[in-house]
């Protein structure tokens, strides 16, 4: 791929590592019985996601209305948007259904958008989601309001879902299977509270990369969503979850300045590029906002942006060398700490090195 014709930054994907990443997770889920519905809110491109479902065109998991109207018109069905429902949306949901003929799959976590979803008259599957120990979204899986939203929502309930965000708060493996206990208990129980009063639930759906990949039972679930295994992320390799071969998204950039008196070098890859999270540096204080790499073998140069303005990412040099190394104009690849975020920096397309470039759906409106 040749990377001196890219105007930068731009975003890079790692055709073989993708690929060796899904297949994975694919043979993960086969094994353990259950459906992957991979969580595209990283990738947000159709070719990624044929590549996920391993050529199935549905069972797919989104983030923004954007992004389930993006999937639909590439041709995918039974698109699960995962962030609770509010009646400003059900327009869009209902036009996308009409116009695609796909069907989104929603999901609640109080009666009153269950009522809101009927009285509206939407005819969309929704799961109601509990909460398994994230406490961001969901019921607790013994209250009583579930039941009664499956009731409200009548032929429209599908199932059960939660979500342990909380598997990326550790580095310890034991801890990611003891939430991942916590997670699928938390849902079973729920589905059970639904099933004892006579309702059917088709779908008990959790997930997270951590706990999907090291739970020990996923008995009672039938289905996982997962997202960040596909290209991998520092934040990852500092969890202990993959290694620095697995990364499959990287930012290419240009150095743009070198201030030699003040030590450091400047690229084009800044807050905008990479993100400002840094989160990474919970377990891995030394990733910054990005590792610096060769362009072409991905080598570690020992370097990492250790600031960012919107456009810009300052480099601490370690002596003289590196502004040699690196001279104005010179090239590099960037590991992201938090690749979910990096991605969402506004970056309209991969460039995919196969050579080939592909589309990607940005924004929410």
């Amino acid at each position: 791929m040749n990377f001196a014709t890219l105007e930068t930054p731009a975003l890079i994907l790692d055709i073989d590592r993708l690929t060796s990443n899904t297949t994975k997770m694919i043979a993960r889920c086969a094994d353990m019985g259950v459906t992957l519905r991979p969580h595209l809110k990283t990738a947000k491109s159709a070719e990624v996601a044929k590549i996920a479902t391993g050529g199935r065109m549905g069972t797919v998991t989104v983030s923004t209305l954007q992004e389930a109207e993006y999937f639909a018109r590439a041709g995918f069905d039974d698109i699960l948007y995962a962030v609770g429902i509010t009646p400003n949306k059900f327009a869009r949901v209902e036009r996308i259904q009409e116009e695609t003929g796909k069907t989104i799959v929603l999901s609640v976590d109080s009666v009153d958008m269950a009522r809101a979803i009927v009285d509206r008259g939407l005819s969309c599957p929704v799961l109601v989601e509990v909460d398994c120990g994230e406490h961001r979204g969901g019921i607790d899986c013994d209250d009583g309001a579930i039941l009664e939203i499956a009731q409200i929502l009548g032929p429209n309930f599908k199932g059960i879902m939660s979500h342990a965000g909380h598997s990326y708060s550790t580095d310890q493996i034991t801890r990611v299977q003891q939430i991942a206990e916590d997670e699928v208990r938390a849902a079973v129980r729920a589905a059970e509270q639904v099933q004892a009063a006579g309702i059917m639930v088709e779908v008990v759906s959790i997930g997270s990369t951590p706990t999907v990949l090291h739970t020990n039972s996923l008995e009672g679930i039938t289905e996982v969503r997962a997202g960040i295994y596909m290209v991998w992320d520092l934040c990852q390799v500092g969890r202990n979850m993959c290694s620095l071969d697995d990364l499959a998204i990287t930012v290419l950039a240009t150095v743009v300045g070198h201030n030699r008196k003040a030590g450091v070098l400047t690229v084009d890859a800044g807050a905008l590029a990479m993100s400002k999270d840094i989160g990474t540096q919970n377990h891995m204080p030394d990733a910054g906002y990005g590792l610096l790499c060769d362009p072409h073998s991905l080598a570690p140069l020992n370097l990492r942006i250790d600031g960012v303005h919107q456009e810009h990412g300052t480099v601490h040099v370690n002596n003289a060398d590196d502004f040699a190394r690196l001279p104005i104009g010179s090239q590099v690849r960037i590991l992201p700490g938090h690749a979910c975020l990096t991605s969402a920096g506004g970056y309209g397309r991969f460039h995919v090195t196969n050579g080939e470039i592909w589309d990607r759906c940005d924004g929410w409106s």
